[in-house]
């Protein structure tokens, strides 16, 4: 079977970040594998509370890594630089109706609104991507019709 991805943009912070993730999680692994061994050696598995926990925190660390090697698999890191119009990895202000905030222009896989990143396919990302300072978007929500403007893009 062929497999067919799409390249995923991730910044240097967040590259880094899955790196260290995943090798995190394998010292992990490799702890849970030690306790499940002595939990096997208990004796009757059907009542053994060790080994029936270390076997779900295998399986939830076998999850994890899957999901961030195939992130990995598919990541690009885009380098920082100047910018002048809304893209990938830069830092816009936007003035809205709850006043300015300021949010760094990010992946889907790196969305994350309390630490202010914003995915590039979110109903407000892909209304100010491309745009200028000074250029104003309209963004429908499930509330109404949201007016930004541009006050500021590095």
């Amino acid at each position: 079977m062929i497999k067919i991805s799409n390249p995923i943009p991730f910044t240097k912070k967040a590259y880094d970040k899955l790196l260290s993730d995943r090798s995190r999680l394998r010292k992990v692994r490799v702890e849970v594998m030690k306790r499940l061994k002595v939990a096997r050696e208990m004796g009757d598995l059907s009542e053994n509370g060790a080994y029936t926990y270390a076997k779900f925190e295998l399986g939830s660390i076998g999850r994890q890594l899957r999901r961030i090697n195939q992130l990995l698999d598919d990541a690009f890191v885009v380098e920082e630089r100047v910018h002048v119009i809304v893209e990938f990895g830069s830092s816009v202000t936007l003035a809205g109706p709850r006043g300015t905030k300021t949010y760094l222009m990010v992946s889907e896989h790196e969305s994350d609104l309390q630490a202010n990143k914003l995915a590039m396919t979110s109903p407000i990302g892909s209304a100010i991507m491309e745009k200028r300072v000074g250029d104003k978007v309209s963004v429908v929500t499930p509330r109404g019709e949201v007016k930004y403007k541009i006050t500021a893009i590095s």
